[in-house]
Order: C-alpha cells, then structure tokens, then sequence
C-alpha cells in the first residue's frame, strides 16, 4: 500500500502519467525499483525521477495511513479487490481513494450520480430533493459532490428518505469544503452515508482539483442526472465524462429563459441525455437486471377514470376546503408570498397560516424565507 500512496503523492505524476508508468511496469512497487535511467526513458521530469528512485516519500505515506486511520477512514489502492470496481473500469482511475464511512454498503449498492448549479433555483432545488429522495427510497445510493446548490439537494433527499448517500471531495478527507456544509458530512456519515476522495490529507480546494473529483463522481455511478446546469458549468464537465465512461446521462429539463437550463437542455436536445420527469425515467435505463429490481411490474387492473384524474392533478386527499384552496395555488418552481395567497383565497390571516401550517406538517409545501411558500414534489 505503501507504493501506491507514495506513487500518488510524487510531484509530477497525474492520472495520465501514472497510467503510463503502470502500463510499463505493471505494479506500484516495480515503478518505485526501477532504476533512473529506464524512468529517463518515459520523459519523467527530474524531479519526479529523483523522488521515485531515492524513495522520498515513503515515510510520508507511512505517515499518512497512521493520520487517516486516527480519523475512521480508510484507503484503498487499484489493486485492492474492494477497489469499486465501476470505477476501476474507467480510463485511468485513481490509484488510491481515501475513504470514511460505510462506503463499502453504499457502492455495493446501484449508485446515481445527482450533480447540478451551485447557484440553483428553487425548482431546480424541489427537483434535485425528489429525484434524489424516490431513489435512495428504492435502495439507490446516490453520489454527489457536497458543493451548495444540487449537490447539497441530492444529499439531503437521500438522507430523508433514509437512504445512503456518497459525498465525492475536491479535498482532502480532512478538509470539509464548503465549510458550512461540515453539519451535511456529518449526517452523511451518521446515517450510513460515505466520504471518497482520491487525494491526500490536507489539500485544499483548488480549481484544479474538481475535474478529477467529477470523474471520481461519474466513475463511480451508473448513471449521472445534471438537475440544472449553466453554460460551461462544471456539471457539464461531469455529463462528458460520464459519455466517455460509457455511463447514462439524464437531465431534467428547464425553463428555456433561466440561465441554469441552458446546459441541461441542450444535453437533451442536442447530446443524446434522456429526459427526466420522475425517477422512473432513471430506474428505466439502468441495466435491466437492477431495473427489474425498482420498477413496480405492471398492473393488470384497470383503473377508475376518477382515480385517474386524481393523479394528473397531483391533489393529495383529505384537504380540507381551506387547504385545498392555499394548494392549489402554490407551484414547484415559483414562491408565493403570504400576502399574494391571502388576497388570492379570501382567507383570514388565521386560516391562511392553519392551512399553511398543516400542509408544512403533511411535508407537502416547504417555507422559505420571506415568509414564501413552494409545493413540495
């Protein structure tokens, strides 16, 4: 193991270059015995030659399987047979991932990959918690990068639904970025949810890291869902690679005037994504035998043309009148102030805020600052 977390930390050996070096030398252990100038050969820098051949950071790796073990996790190098094997597949994979939490039950598991703008929408928020919260229901582990916006959604729609989430890091296991979302990790990872990063202790978030943690994030997934995404948003970057790893791509479609659908739309129209309206759509492409699995078989009874009607208009039963009223005029995608749906019902202040506070305590609207209300998916 040693080899390998060295390997990962010499300075001027990225993916590609490790791929390289372990296409000529088949293990970790034989690149690090080799002598100076068969590593000449490859165009190694000297820098790099130097660090291998002289071993400097053998001691450093020691150091590190301590430090990370004192923090509950666990790392895991490209030989291991417990590396993911999904990801293994993919075209230079990392050859270490540091991990913490039950990361072995969740990528047992069918994952889903959730990701999305940062700066989302309140639809593109509602969309990311429903998709999110009906898979990891149906046993899906769902797979994001624990940035705000979609991600944190994703996150956090599997945690109400009781399922497991994988939050992929630009950082290193020690370094919880953003910082306020170190309250989301720890959820994450009390309710059997899982932490994965490919590199080591104590880096920090830099630009360049993210791409690397979106191949990690596709890698890992059978398929990626991008709930809202702008032009030359990173997101996208995660839907290319997803396409050259052979996996789904999905996206949710938006409103054609937002500057967060323009990436998502033009992954249907013009990328080959499917579109997604319900988690059903997702559980349709996987592979047939996990598909199988999610899918309610087909029902053979006829149903009534009331029951019908019902479900297209989405109206949950047993509202009273003033209830229905308040719902029926909330959305998904565009708040409603309490003075808008007072003038709008005719109700009392009190009748209004009783209706409110019950459809909140059915959990099917959410309050949002402003006092501001949305329809829950």
């Amino acid at each position: 193991m040693k080899d390998w977390i060295a390997l990962n930390m010499t300075p001027g050996v990225g993916p590609r270059v490790t791929s390289r070096l372990l296409e000529h030398f088949g293990s970790a252990e034989a690149i690090f015995d080799a002598p100076r100038r068969e590593l000449a050969l490859l165009r190694l820098p000297p820098e790099t030659i130097e660090s291998i051949a002289a071993r400097e950071l053998h001691a450093r790796a020691e150091t590190e399987i301590e430090c990370v073990r004192k923090l509950g996790g666990d790392i895991l190098v490209l030989d291991d047979g417990v590396y993911p094997a999904l990801l293994r597949e993919t075209y230079d994979p990392p050859v270490v991932l540091y991990v913490k939490g039950a990361w072995s039950e969740c990528l047992e598991r069918p994952c889903v990959a959730i990701v999305g703008s940062r700066r989302c929408s309140t639809y593109g928020q509602n969309a990311a918690l429903m998709m999110s919260r009906e898979l990891a229901q149906r046993g899906v582990t769902i797979v994001s990068g624990l940035a705000r916006g979609i991600d944190a959604s994703a996150h956090r729609g599997a945690l109400e639904a009781g399922g497991r989430t994988v939050a992929v890091m630009g950082t290193g296991l020690d370094q919880i970025y953003p910082r306020d979302h170190k309250k989301l990790a720890d959820e994450i990872l009390k309710h059997g949810g899982a932490m994965v990063t490919q590199f080591p202790l104590g880096t920090p978030p830099v630009s360049e890291n993210f791409p690397y943690r979106n191949r990690v994030i596709s890698g890992l997934s059978l398929g990626v869902l991008v709930v809202e995404a702008a032009e030359n948003s990173g997101s996208l970057i995660t839907a290319r690679l997803a396409m050259e790893q052979n996996r789904e791509v999905f996206a949710v479609p938006g409103n054609i005037t937002s500057r967060n659908s323009f990436g998502t739309n033009y992954l249907i129209k013009g990328a080959g994504a499917k579109l997604v309206q319900q988690w059903q759509d997702v559980a349709g492409e996987l592979p047939p035998e996990i598909a199988a699995q999610l899918l309610p078989p087909p029902s053979r009874k006829s149903k009534k043309k009331g029951e019908l009607l019902d479900q297209l208009e989405l109206v949950p039963p047993d509202l009273s009148e003033s209830e229905l009223a308040v719902f029926k005029l909330l959305s998904t995608d565009t708040p409603q102030q309490i003075d808008t749906l007072a003038e709008a019902t005719k109700l009392s202040i009190t009748q209004l805020t009783s209706a409110l506070l019950a459809l909140e305590m059915r959990e099917l609207i959410r309050a949002l600052p402003g006092m501001c209300f949305v329809r829950k998916m």
